[in-house]
């Protein structure tokens, strides 16, 4: 089943969260913080303007995304936690093509 948003809401499958820190201490379950990054899974119509036309979506079905900890409404489907957010409270795409 596809959960298809409303709108300028947003559908995001949060990204597993770190077992190992960087000291490589393994973390538990319970000490481990949700991840702020996620895979954008369905996008919405667009944000509704004044005169009745729609603004193109930002993000499209499978970007990488970053935001915000409180962001979105979590809801379960088939065994699988989601987040519906607003597009707006994603603050920032991953792109494939930054050099470091």
């Amino acid at each position: 089943m596809k959960l298809v948003p409303l709108g300028e809401k947003v559908v995001v499958r949060r990204l597993d969260a770190e077992e190992i820190t960087a000291g490589g201490i393994v973390l538990p379950d319970s000490a481990r913080q949700k991840p702020l990054e996620g895979r954008v899974l369905s996008v919405g119509d667009g944000r509704l303007l004044a005169d009745g036309s729609r603004a193109k979506p930002q993000v499209v079905e499978g970007d990488r995304v970053l935001f915000d900890r409180y962001a979105g409404m979590e809801v379960e489907l088939e065994g699988e936690v989601l987040l519906i957010m607003d597009e707006g409270d994603i603050l920032a795409v991953f792109s494939a093509s930054v050099v470091c």
